[in-house]
């Protein structure tokens, strides 16, 4: 069963709304420490021992991920217009977002479990 283009493009607006608020969430973090500060490595690995702002990552790393690639899907289904071109694009968008999704939280496990 394929998704209607209409629920994709609702994907794509929550995704984007909900990538604002968290990034905003992530910023606001960021500045109760000096910039200086929270670039030190200790510092940068605690971030990662916090459970909550490890969440917080990766819930930024997954709505960017979904939105991006699904914006990057739309501009090349604009290229062309068949359906062998729309399925390759999708198929090709999708395992790059779950690539990339997947990198992403392996990064995240493996800074978590650094020593201090």
């Amino acid at each position: 069963m394929m998704i209607h283009e209409s629920q994709i493009m609702k994907i794509h607006y929550i995704t984007g709304i909900a990538a604002i608020s968290v990034v905003a969430v992530h910023i606001i973090m960021r500045l109760i420490m000096p910039f200086s500060l929270s670039l030190q490595y200790q510092n940068v690995i605690a971030n990662y021992h916090y459970i909550p702002y490890a969440l917080l990552l990766e819930s930024i790393l997954i709505l960017i991920a979904i939105h991006g690639f699904n914006g990057l899907r739309i501009i090349l289904l604009e290229f062309r217009q068949n359906k062998r071109w729309e399925d390759g694009v999708t198929i090709f968008t999708i395992a790059a977002t779950i690539a990339i999704i997947a990198y992403g939280t392996r990064t995240i496990l493996l800074a978590s479990q650094a020593s201090l």
